[in-house]
C-alpha cells in the first residue's frame, strides 16, 4: 500500500508507527510517499516532519484518542450499508430538525441519536441535521473548533457509529446533512500549519487566521476541503452538507471556492446516482450564493437567511441589543416573508452602511429559516431557548409562522416541545490558559448584557455541558406536551397542504397592521392570521368568510363574520378555502 501526504514546508518527513519509522520519499509538488507492507498499512500512524514530534495525517479517517494521538487506518468498504434504494427527498419539501450529538441524548453518542429517529419520523421530520462531528479536543464541544476534518469525533462513537447513525436515517426515511467548517480550525490540536500553507496571513476571520483559498498552495488546499466533502457523500451517504459561516470564507479566485465545492458535489452526485445538495450559513445577504453559475452566482442549492429570525425574535422579545437594533417591527417579519431578506440593499443601522441585495429571480425553496438554532440560542450568555423569554402563545405563533412560511423550515433540537435546558456554550480544553482565555472572553463579551458577568456560564465546566442535555421525559408533561401537540399539527399540515411547499415568492402576499399587531399572510388558497395583541381584535379578510374553514389554531378559534374574523388575545388561525369553491 502506498501512503501519501502533502507537506511543502518539510525537508524531511518519516512515517512512525509503534512498530518502525520509515523515512519517506519526496515527490512533485509537496508530496511525500512510502510504500508499506500489511501490517504497518494497518498500524495506527503518525507523520515526523523534520524529525519533530509525529502529528495526525491531515486526513487522518479516524483519531481514538484525539487530535494529539496517532491516526487509525480506516476500511471503509468493511461496513454493511443497508441503503442501498435511498434517495432523499426534495429540499423544498424538507422540514430539517438540527442536533448536537452530545446533547441530544442521555448518552451523548452517535448510536444514542439513533434512538430517537422513530419520534423525528413521527413528528414529521424529513432531515437530521448533525452539528459538527470532525475531531476537536477533548470529549464535549460544538463542534466548530475541529481540526482533523476527515475524522468523526472519538468520544461521538468514531467511523462506525457515524455510519451506523446515517445508515439508521435513511431506514427511518429521514435524509442526513452534517454541518461542516471550511472557513477556520480549532485553536487546540491543529497541526495543519506544520505541514503546508494551509492558512493565509491576507484575511483576519474572528477565530484567527483564514484558510488559503487563494494564495500561493492554495490549489492543494481547495482539493483538501473539497476531497473532505465528497468524502462525507461518498464513504458516511450524508445527503446534504451544510457550510457553516460562508461569510468568513475569503477568495478573490476567478472561481470562487463556493462555486468549485457545489460543482463538485454535483458532479459527485450524478456519478453516485443519488440527490446531493449543499446549503450555506451566511449573513452576507447575498443571493449569489444560491444562484446559478450560468447567471453569476455559486450554484449552491439552498443559503440560511438569518433575518426571519432575527425579525421574530426582536419583535416577540423586545430585544435590541446587538444586530437585533436593526429589527423589531412587525413590517420587518412582513419583509421578510415576502422578500427574504429585510436587509436587501438598504441601510443597517448596527452596520453602519447599506447591507444585503434583493432577490429576484429565486424560489423560497432556495433558502433556510428558523426561529431557534444552535447559534441564536447558545450564542446568549445563559442560553435561554425562545420559550423561555416568550409566552406559550407567541411562541405558538412565531411556529406557524415558521412552518407555514414559503422558505424551507429548520426546528432546533427539543424546540418542538419547548425545552427547558438550556443549550449554553460549551469545550473542554486541556490548556489550562485556554480554557481561561476562552472563560474569560465570554464574560468580557457579555459583560454589558448581564449584570454580574461571573453569572455567565464557564464554558470548560461540565456542568454547563449537562445543563445542555435535553431532558426527554418533560415532553409528556405540560405545558411541553401541549407544544409538542402544536408542532406536529404544524408540520403535518404542510406535508397535506401543496400551498405551503409552493416555492415562487410572488405566491405568498402580506397583509399587517404595525399599530393594531396583527398579521396576515397568504399563501394560495391558505390563510394565516396572526393576532400577537393581548385583546381580541377584528381582522379584516379579503374574501367571504364564508368559503373558508379553519384547518388549525392556536386556540378556540373566533368568531367569523362576513369578511372578518374575531381573533381571541396573542392567537393564531389558519385558515383555507376549500378546492371546490
Amino acid at each position: 500500500m502506498n501512503r501519501r501526504v502533502w507537506a511543502p514546508f518539510a525537508r524531511t518527513v518519516a512515517l512512525v508507527t509503534s512498530i518502525e519509522r520509515v523515512e519517506m520519499r519526496a515527490e512533485d509538488d509537496g508530496w511525500w510517499s512510502v510504500e508499506l507492507n500489511e501490517p504497518l498499512a494497518r498500524a495506527d500512524y503518525g507523520f515526523s516532519i523534520d524529525g519533530g514530534e509525529p502529528r495526525p495525517d491531515p486526513r487522518s479517517p479516524s483519531q481514538p484518542e484525539g487530535p494529539f494521538g496517532f491516526s487509525r487506518p480506516v476500511d471503509h468498504t468493511r461496513f454493511k450499508w443497508t441503503d442501498a434504494g435511498w434517495r432523499q427527498p426534495p429540499l423544498g419539501s424538507a422540514v430539517i430538525y438540527e442536533c448536537h450529538i452530545g446533547t441530544f441524548s442521555k448518552s451523548g453518542t452517535f448510536d444514542g441519536a439513533i434512538e430517537r429517529l422513530s419520534y423525528l419520523k413521527d413528528l414529521g421530520i424529513t432531515h437530521l441535521e448533525v452539528m459538527p462531528v470532525a475531531e476537536f479536543e477533548g470529549e464535549r464541544g460544538w463542534g466548530y473548533d475541529g481540526v482533523d476534518l476527515w475524522a468523526p469525533h472519538h468520544a461521538y462513537g468514531g467511523p462506525d457509529g457515524l455510519k451506523r447513525l446515517v445508515d439508521a436515517c435513511h431506514a427511518a426515511g429521514l435524509g442526513a446533512i452534517l454541518d461542516v467548517v471550511y472557513n477556520h480550525l480549532g485553536p487546540s490540536g491543529n497541526f495543519l500549519q506544520q505541514y503546508g500553507p494551509y492558512h493565509t496571513n491576507r484575511y483576519k476571520t474572528p477565530w484567527g487566521g483564514a484558510i488559503n483559498l487563494d494564495d500561493a498552495g492554495s490549489d492543494e488546499v481547495r482539493r483538501f476541503l473539497c476531497d473532505n466533502a465528497l468524502m462525507w457523500t461518498r464513504d458516511y451517504h450524508f445527503d446534504a452538507l451544510r457550510l457553516d459561516a460562508v461569510h468568513a470564507i475569503f477568495d478573490a479566485s476567478a472561481i470562487h471556492f463556493l462555486e468549485q465545492l457545489a460543482a463538485e458535489v454535483h458532479a459527485h452526485s450524478a456519478q453516485l446516482g443519488r440527490p446531493l445538495a449543499v446549503i450555506a450559513e451566511s449573513d452576507l445577504n447575498q443571493p449569489r450564493i444560491v444562484t446559478a453559475p450560468e447567471a453569476g452566482g455559486y450554484g449552491l442549492d439552498a443559503e440560511w437567511s438569518d433575518d426571519f429570525h432575527h425579525a421574530i425574535h426582536a419583535f416577540l422579545t423586545g430585544e435590541r441589543s446587538g444586530y437585533y437594533e436593526d429589527f423589531g417591527s412587525l413590517g420587518n417579519i412582513a419583509k421578510a416573508l415576502f422578500n427574504v431578506f429585510v436587509y436587501n440593499g438598504n441601510r443597517s443601522k448596527f452596520r453602519r452602511r447599506a447591507h444585503g441585495r434583493p432577490v429576484r429571480g429565486l424560489t423560497g425553496d432556495r433558502f433556510v429559516v428558523c426561529i431557534q438554532n444552535h447559534d441564536q440560542v447558545g450564542n446568549r450568555a445563559r442560553g435561554e431557548r425562545l420559550g423561555y423569554l416568550v409566552s406559550p402563545e407567541h411562541l405558538k405563533i412565531a411556529a406557524a409562522i415558521l412552518i407555514t412560511s414559503p422558505y424551507i423550515p429548520l426546528i432546533f433540537q427539543g424546540e418542538e416541545w419547548a425545552a427547558s435546558s438550556p443549550f449554553q456554550y460549551f469545550v473542554d480544553y486541556r490548556d489550562p490558559k485556554l480554557a481561561a482565555a476562552v472563560r474569560d472572553g465570554r464574560r468580557k463579551e457579555f459583560a454589558h448584557f448581564i449584570d454580574d458577568p461571573e453569572k455567565v456560564p464557564d464554558p470548560q465546566a461540565v456542568e454547563t455541558f449537562m445543563r445542555s442535555k435535553l431532558n426527554w421525559d418533560e415532553r409528556d408533561q405540560e405545558p411541553h406536551r401541549e407544544i409538542l401537540d402544536w408542532y406536529r399539527s404544524l408540520i403535518a399540515l404542510r406535508h397535506r397542504t401543496p400551498g405551503l411547499c409552493d416555492p415562487p415568492l410572488e405566491h405568498t402576499s402580506i397583509e399587517f397592521d404595525e399599530v393594531a399587531r396583527w398579521l396576515s399572510m397568504r399563501r394560495g388558497r391558505t390563510l394565516v392570521v396572526c393576532n400577537f395583541a393581548d385583546l381580541s381584535q377584528q381582522l379584516p379578510l379579503r374574501e367571504d368568510a364564508s368559503t373558508l374553514e379553519v384547518l388549525l389554531a392556536s386556540s378556540s378559534s373566533g368568531t367569523i363574520g362576513e369578511r372578518h374574523i374575531l381573533m381571541p388575545p396573542s392567537s393564531v388561525a389558519i385558515l383555507s378555502k376549500p378546492a371546490d369553491r
